[in-house]
Parts: C-alpha cells; structure tokens; sequence
C-alpha cells in the first residue's frame, strides 16, 4: 500500500500543468437548442450531417461566435449562406441565414450578423451550424459546450 501511494504521489508530481482553458464562443442563438446533431459519415461523398441544427424560427437574429472575416456570402443551392473565418485553420457556417455582410467584412464576438430565414434543410425553423478545421468538419458543440476535465486520483 506504501509503495502505490509513493507511486501515484510521484505520477501526480510528473503531471504537466494543465492548459490554460480554451474560450468558449460565443453562442449564435439563445437559448441554445440542438435540433439535430453531428453525425460524421464514413468517407467524403457519403451521406450525413456536417454540422448541427439549433432550434429557432425564421427572423430569429444570430450572432458571430468569435472575431472573424466574412469568406462567403451568398446562395448554395435553395439557401443564403454565412461563413466566417475566425483564424488561419478554423471556418464556421450558418445555413439558412439572411445577411447583409458581404465578403471581407470583419465581425467581432456577439455582433448580430443576420436573421434566419426560409430555406435549407429545417424549412425556416432551425440554423444549421458547421465548422471545418483545416478543411475537415467537425462537431461545433466542442467549440460551444465545455469539456469535462477528469481530475487524477
């Protein structure tokens, strides 16, 4: 019993520092309100859903999650789209989205950046939200809900 003590006394000590924590952004809608969740598909050109849809009506206003650059804007398909480029690795995209920004307009954290409108997947009642890192998608919730931190024993 000595001896696991010693050794875990020792293992807490050779724990590096923890970083400091990463900031959350900001939420582009409250409440925020998963509709739909990220479900990566198996390969590139399969089916699935690149993003996560939060619950809202149409003309609801939505807001930048961070500072940014306006790297799109404009129609896909049937619906107006958002995308902000926040950093050199990371874009966030809002479908369907009504905006009066145009590319190369910079928004700050918390700046209303339009109002959901009709279109897209959800029929007016959703915001669909994607983010790539480094040209991959990735599940946004990790950028809007804290992790939890497992603590040694």
């Amino acid at each position: 019993m000595r001896i696991l003590r010693l050794l875990v006394s020792l293992a807490l000590v050779a724990l590096p520092t923890a970083p400091r924590a990463r900031t959350l952004w900001e939420p582009p809608l409250d409440p925020l309100r998963v509709a739909a969740v990220y479900e990566l598909p198996d390969g590139p050109y399969r089916a699935g859903h690149r993003g996560i849809d939060l619950s809202a009506q149409r003309g609801t206003p939505v807001r930048a999650p961070g500072a940014g650059t306006v790297s799109f804007s404009g129609r896909v398909v049937d619906r107006p789209v958002l995308s902000i480029r926040l950093d050199a690795r990371t874009v966030v995209s809002f479908e369907p989205l009504s905006s009066e920004l145009s590319e190369g307009d910079t928004v700050q954290r918390g700046d209303v950046i339009g109002v959901i409108a009709a279109g897209g997947h959800c029929g007016g009642t959703c915001l669909h939200l994607g983010v790539r890192v480094d040209g991959a998608y990735v599940n946004p919730l990790r950028f809007l809900r804290a992790r939890p931190v497992l603590l040694p024993w």
